[in-house]
Formats: structure tokens, sequence, C-alpha cells
């Protein structure tokens, strides 16, 4: 069954609630090594309950849909969508524990051709549910390799960020855990691709793969590290391109420019000389 282009573009996503505890904070920020060092106050901040922050990126997780594309009702060749792109505003410093609603949408679709494959925008709003007030924007592509031809538009996505054509301003290492993704996988995502080498070697991975938003995470922690001292506060946009994935327990290494208050980076694992995240921009308070 082809993709169907009038389902899709009137996906009636359901409101999702979701009751965020500080177990969940630490949690997540746990799934992306803070606290690596736990006399580092500055990254026990985010993993100790006393003081807690959150972590901004911690966004892309709150009220999520799940995997809706795998709805037979869509049409979409569901083995065959990847995560394109991310993208990221933040309108107040995330709370640590709440009452949250995840309110989600198809912004368009976009055709790219016959064996070229579509690619879905969708959006979703974060609300705190007694205040009403919007918390963040979280939006991302899903790129449907299976999918085009359909007899959509080619609409065009937003534009990536540039890099700069120089050396970067600094370089930060992160290095992951062999079972990273089992304990990012306790925020939500189960997909057996990152926990079961079974399912990874199916699907042509030597071994199971950490998750697109873990990565994406790193980044996070990247920047807080190097450009704002650990402040969750000034961190206010973050947008990627996923590139390639990671393999649990490698190094990643992020080269980070600063631009006009602003910063570009991209990511990469040394060892294999692969970039696995690309066009990054963040964005300061």
């Amino acid at each position: 069954m082809p993709l169907d282009f009038d389902a899709l573009s009137n996906w009636d996503f359901e409101e999702i609630e979701q009751t965020l505890t500080e177990r969940d904070t630490i949690l997540y920020a746990l799934g992306l090594g803070f606290g690596e060092d736990p006399t580092d106050k500055k990254e026990l901040a985010y993993v100790y309950e006393d003081g807690l922050k959150a972590v901004p990126s911690m966004a892309v997780i709150l009220g999520y849909p799940g995997f809706w594309l795998r709805d037979p009702k869509t049409g979409v060749n569901w083995q065959k969508v990847l995560h394109g792109e991310q993208w990221l505003d933040i309108y107040k410093p995330l709370p640590t524990h709440a009452r949250l609603v995840g309110r989600s949408k198809i912004d368009f679709i976009a055709d790219k051709g016959e064996g070229k494959g579509a690619v879905i925008y969708q959006s979703r709003d974060i609300i705190d549910a007694d205040s009403g007030e919007k918390l963040a924007r979280v939006a991302m592509s899903a790129f449907c390799r299976g999918d085009g031809g359909f007899g959509g538009e080619n609409q065009a996505g937003p534009a990536p960020a540039v890099l700069p054509d120089r050396a970067p301003d600094h370089i930060c290492d992160i290095d992951t855990l062999p079972r990273q993704a089992l304990i990012y996988r306790l925020s939500g995502d189960f997909n057996p691709l990152h926990a079961d080498p079974d399912v990874a070697r199916s699907v042509g991975f030597d071994r199971p793969i950490l998750h697109g938003l873990a990565t994406y995470g790193l980044a996070a922690r990247a920047i807080l590290k190097t450009l704002l001292d650990y402040d969750s506060a000034r961190l206010v946009g973050l947008d990627v391109r996923f590139s390639a994935p990671v393999y649990p327990g490698e190094t990643v290494r992020f080269e980070i420019w600063e631009e006009d208050g602003e910063a570009r980076f991209r990511a990469s694992i040394p060892a294999r000389d692969v970039v696995v995240l690309n066009n990054g921009a963040a964005r300061f308070a």
C-alpha cells in the first residue's frame, strides 16, 4: 500500500498527558552520561535531587506520541524510515517535575520522487498542564526511503545550519558506555534495535546502536560543558542533522564553532572517521 498523503496530512494525534518526575529527569541525564565524574558538582546538578536541573534536550522525549508511522493506515514502509533532522526551541527552562501535555501535528510532507523517498515534517508543543504555558516546541523530519512518487509537492524543509570554513574553536570528546543504550532506553524508546543483537544484525548492524536522540542529547551535554558552564537556562535551541549511528562504547568528538552569539557544531567518531551529527546549531538566551 502506498503512502496515504491525505491520511497523513490530517493525522489525528491524541493529546499525550505525562507526569514528569524527578526520577525521570535524573534517568534521562544518566542516559547521556551525566555524572561521569560524581565529584563534579556542575554535572551532579543534573543527576542529584538536591538542586536538580533538567537537561534542555529532554524536551524531545516529553509528550512523545510513539512510533505512530508503524500504523498500517499511514501506508508508510516503516522499516525504511530514518530520523533525518531534529529541531528544538525552548521558551523557558524545563521543569524537573510537572504535569505536561504534548500536542503533535504534521507540518507538511515532501515528495522527493519515485525511488527517492518522501520526508514527513512534524512538530509537537510541550505545554505545562497546570498553567497552560508553552514550554518548548520539538520538530523533526522522518525520511521515508520507500515512499516517494505519490504525487505530492517536493517542498523544501528548513535550511540546515552552515558550518564555518575554518578550524573549530573547541573540541569536546565524550565517551559513551557499552551499556549506554540500555540506560537511555529507560527514558521511553524501547526499540529492540538498541538492545537486541539479533535484531541489530537483521537490519545490517554489527551490534545494537545508540538511539539517535541519545546522540542528540550528547550534543546538548557538549554545548553545556564547553560553552555554557552547565547553565541549562541559557540553552534555548538545538538543531541537528543525523548522518550515521553511534555504537555504545565509542568516543564521540564534537567540533564546535562560536558564531554571532550562537554555536555551530558537528559530531564524529574518530575511530571510524565518520560524521554522526552534522549542521548542528545551538542558540543561547
